[in-house]
């Protein structure tokens, strides 16, 4: 492909900033370090960690941003200075939480952790017969094989010791897929670099918590790197005729098992885009498309049977259903100011980006023959809203498979126009005729506009809003996934003293260690319960929880939990709000049919008593010191 070569020579690089491009980058990092250290995550409100970092986090952001914009487009800085840009990029954007929160995000990672730890524990892949619903991960064990051998390998107690640094980890795995994708369709740096930089920065879905998601994907470009490199449009396979392609196909069967055996939607996404890029005749070769549709169908057939079997009914009902596919469900509702904002943030932010390729699509022709396998790539998802809701996230994870694309015709939309050879040459002539002609005296004003023209500041300030946008979009949430180490204290004490076959009760399932041990303690969360039976709960909670609880005999127990966790995800969702949680504890608290087991700052636990335990009991009032969780009473959340 031709260059992209038409950039103002002036005010690049040194020039724009009067700077080395070490020093932006180091000056950034010493402004993320300062910040970092002077962030207090202990309170976070509704808007997350956006209003808890340190204004010094905002300049760095800002730093980096224009340091990147003016090294990435300065011809005479070598290829590492973007990386090296992007990297810093990646600290900023995916290790900042890890080093300002004590303790793993998200509740699904703790799910996962708590997969993990189980799978260690027996030795072994179980059936639904023994573990229920929570065999679905036995039946897409590799990655969390992979991850139990790890913590064995690195001797540690669980996962949970080094899942912080995950979404810094999986990213970095993206980075070299992504790069040999670029490559394939530009040599111009400008454009690959511009394109990396829009991926990361649009890249807030958050697949890149400790998932199985999060490797799965990594795959998944990966193996499109090797399509689209190695299997051209002759079938020749890209290597030393059949030789070289049977070596690509070895390594393209190792990456689609990988796949396959880890993650159930992401191959199918693969399927897809690889069956667009043969039907629509950019590839000739069949090879890659039959043997992933061969892996997937064998692993779908024999380990993922279970599971499908029983999940087929409902998804052959979403065939068709639009509208139900990509409709929020209950308790999924941004609610408040905060959760509205970053709803919106992440929209506005997706919106830009998808708006910004379409334009880059149209203005850059070149791109659109050269790059049209990528094209091709990045639309293949959109089918996926007629067969599935993928738990109400498909409109996620259908833009999240579109925007190494997208991110690509985005960055194309920010740089010149790519030339022909014709207009390269005719720039050339023009060039020598200039040479020949006195040069012309020009003004302040005039070097200034030639050097700060639109074409440089315009995609800065895009640049600089996207990136800036990335931050409530990722972490605006952090109220509902920041768990504190209090909070991870108590749910750890109750697991660790719950006798097998207890029973947990919660608003949500919205808290750390959440299905520890799920080999033997069950759960029920009644915010997941049909409307009708959450209206009696808020009716009448202790006496409504209390009929739910019973059954359980002993030696095993049944218990409530409530957490900061849950609250903040009922609120933040739009399921109950504050008062109406914190009513739900005092009842429970002021019921002789419980008593206190635990309490701290981030939350109490009950345990139901048995009949036997009751009596004499009727008529006394609450245990004494019990209350409802500090600052959360009286607080609403907004209706539904």
């Amino acid at each position: 492909m031709t260059d992209l070569s038409d950039l103002p020579p002036l005010w690049s690089g040194r020039r724009a900033l009067g700077l080395r491009p070490v020093l932006p980058l180091l000056a950034a990092l010493a402004l993320w370090l300062y910040a970092v250290r002077h962030t207090d995550v202990s309170r976070l409100d509704d808007y997350g960690l956006v209003t808890a970092l340190h204004p010094s986090f905002w300049a760095g952001l800002a730093v980096l941003t224009a340091g990147f914009w003016f090294t990435v487009r300065d011809r005479r800085r070598p290829g590492g200075w973007p990386a090296a840009y992007v990297l810093g990029l990646l600290v900023m954007e995916r290790a900042t939480q890890a080093v300002l929160y004590p303790t793993p995000l998200y509740a699904w990672a703790w799910k996962h952790d708590g997969v993990v730890d189980h799978l260690l524990t027996v030795g072994g892949l179980q059936s639904a017969d023994q573990i229920g619903d929570m065999a679905v991960y036995d039946q897409w064990p590799g990655f969390f094989a992979a991850q139990a051998a790890l913590v064995r390998l690195l001797g540690v107690d669980s996962a949970a010791m080094y899942m912080a640094w995950w979404p810094l980890a999986s990213s970095l795995l993206l980075l070299f897929p992504l790069l040999l994708i670029y490559r394939t369709f530009t040599e111009d740096r400008r454009l690959i670099w511009t394109a990396v930089w829009l991926f990361f920065v649009a890249n807030w879905v958050g697949q890149d918590y400790f998932s199985p998601q999060s490797v799965a994907f990594a795959l998944h470009l990966g193996v499109l790197a090797v399509v689209l490199r190695r299997y051209g449009r002759s079938g020749t396979g890209g290597g030393s005729g059949r030789r070289g392609q049977a070596v690509w196909t070895v390594v393209l069967t190792v990456l689609v098992m990988a796949m396959v055996i880890s993650h159930q939607l992401t191959p199918a996404m693969l399927v897809v885009s690889l069956l667009a890029l043969v039907l629509l005749r950019r590839h000739r070769d069949w090879v890659p498309v039959a043997t992933t549709v061969v892996i997937f169908l064998a692993w779908c057939a024999t380990a993922a049977l279970p599971f499908l079997s029983a999940a087929m009914p409902d998804m052959i009902r979403a065939v068709g259903d639009i509208g139900g596919n990509v409709e929020r469900g209950y308790g999924a509702t941004p609610t408040g100011a905060g959760a509205l904002a970053t709803s919106w943030a992440a929209r506005l932010l997706s919106g830009s980006v998808l708006l910004l390729a379409a334009a880059g699509v149209w203005r850059q022709p070149v791109l659109r023959y050269r790059a049209m396998p990528l094209l091709v790539i990045t639309a293949a998802p959109l089918p996926m809203f007629v067969a599935s809701s993928y738990g109400s996230e498909m409109i996620f994870r259908v833009l999240m498979f579109m925007l190494p694309g997208v991110a690509f015709f985005a960055a194309a939309a920010l740089l010149p126009k790519v030339r022909t050879l014709a207009a390269a040459e005719a720039a050339a002539e023009a060039g020598a005729r200039r040479k020949t002609e006195p040069p012309a005296r020009r003004g302040i004003g005039a070097r200034l506009r030639a050097g700060f023209g639109i074409r440089v500041w315009g995609p800065l300030l895009v640049l600089l809003a996207g990136t800036a946008v990335f931050v409530p979009s990722y972490s605006g949430k952090d109220r509902i996934n920041y768990f504190p180490p209090q909070e991870v204290a108590l749910v750890g004490q109750l697991f660790d003293e719950a006798p097998e076959g207890s029973l947990v009760v919660a608003a949500n399932r919205n808290y750390p260690l959440a299905y520890a041990s799920y080999g033997s303690i069950d759960h029920y969360w009644f915010l997941e319960d049909d409307r009708s039976h959450v209206d009696e709960i808020v009716r009448d909670p202790a006496g409504t929880l209390a009929t739910d609880m019973a059954g359980v005999d002993r030696p095993s127990r049944a218990y409530f939990l409530f957490t900061q966790g849950q609250l903040a995800n009922s609120e933040m969702n739009g399921q109950l709000t504050g008062a109406q949680l914190n009513s739900v504890l005092e009842s429970v608290a002021a019921s002789p049919r419980f008593r206190l087991v635990a309490e701290n700052g981030a939350g109490a636990v009950y345990e139901l008593r048995q009949p036997e335990e009751t009596e004499g009991t009727e008529g006394k009032g609450p245990v004494e010191g019990t209350a409802a969780v500090e600052g959360t009473a009286g607080e609403g959340g907004g209706e539904r």
